[in-house]
């Protein structure tokens, strides 16, 4: 049997975990929710009489396409201009996070880049089994790799992405007054109030995609990612209109309008209250996903 009504029915509780899925192995929304659509598809076509856990079906189905992706997609992200950085994520009621699972809400760029520096393999054994609960036993058949190396796999991914940081516990107001305070500073090109705001050993990543201009390399220190800002305000004119301030990836953030007419999305991660990390994403084939999101 195939087809029928209960193929969206079953389907439908288990999207935005699919897409949260897609989503931590791409690192691209926008393909995420099209591999989310291709399982659906594979789903409702498939004999579900004889599927006797939707869930786990659909889960290492999306695993499959997003591994398949990533193999057609390797060679783009070799040759990728400048810093790579996961499309930015409006977090919002309907924001594609497992809540059932503690370590699977973090969505952190800084985590998502961790995870990007895995193989393929060691990425989706670790997602599947250490965030979706996935049985060593048919992640090995999704692999077509013995337990035993399915575990080696998990283990090593565990090594790389090392003990997660403990979470800072920055409430709203706080997110968007330090947001605020560093988009005002950079526009201004106010180096000593951005020295005030960032830590000593702060790192910038700026992703152009070569599309649009940023810098082709990290930015490490206060002093220099200061200097950086404040030589920007002096070239480029400000942004048209703040569209968004508040949380991007969990972690305190905003979108802007700029003068070239089209959007970019910064995202700052904050520890003790400076800020150890700012992401800026200024690569459209990115932005299109959130920009959608966005009122107006």
């Amino acid at each position: 049997m195939s087809g029928g009504p209960d193929a969206a029915e079953h389907f439908a509780p288990l999207r935005r975990e699919l897409i949260g899925l897609a989503y931590r192995m791409t690192g691209s929304l926008a393909t995420a929710e099209d591999i989310a659509q291709e399982a659906f598809l594979r789903w409702n076509a498939a004999d579900r009489a004889r599927i006797e856990l939707p869930r786990a079906w659909l889960l290492k189905a999306t695993a499959r396409l997003s591994l398949d992706h990533l193999k057609s997609a390797r060679h783009r992200r070799e040759s990728y201009v400048g810093p790579w950085l996961p499309e930015p994520l409006l977090v919002t009621e309907e924001a594609p996070q497992q809540s059932a699972h503690e370590r699977a809400q973090d969505i952190s760029v800084a985590f998502l880049l961790t995870l990007q520096r895995l193989s393929p393999a060691e990425r989706a054994v670790f997602i599947l089994h250490d965030l979706f609960e996935t049985p060593f036993a048919e992640i090995a058949a999704l692999l077509q790799r013995s337990e035993a190396a399915c575990r080696q796999l998990a283990s090593r991914a565990r090594t790389h992405l090392g003990e997660p940081e403990p979470r800072q516990s920055v409430t709203d107001e706080e997110a968007r007054r330090i947001a605020r305070a560093f988009m005002d500073a950079a526009r201004d090109g106010q180096e000593d109030a951005l020295r005030t705001l960032l830590a000593k050993d702060v790192v910038l990543h700026t992703d152009g995609g070569g599309i649009r201009p940023a810098a082709r390399n990290l930015i490490f220190g206060a002093d220099k990612v200061g200097r950086f800002f404040a030589g920007l305000s002096r070239k480029v004119p400000p942004p048209s209109a703040l569209l968004h301030l508040g949380r991007l990836n969990g972690l305190p953030g905003f979108v802007t309008l700029e003068a070239d007419g089209l959007p970019q999305a910064t995202t700052l991660e904050i520890v003790e209250g400076r800020i150890v990390a700012v992401y800026v994403m200024r690569n459209p084939e990115k932005l299109g996903t959130l920009r959608a999101c966005l009122p107006g």
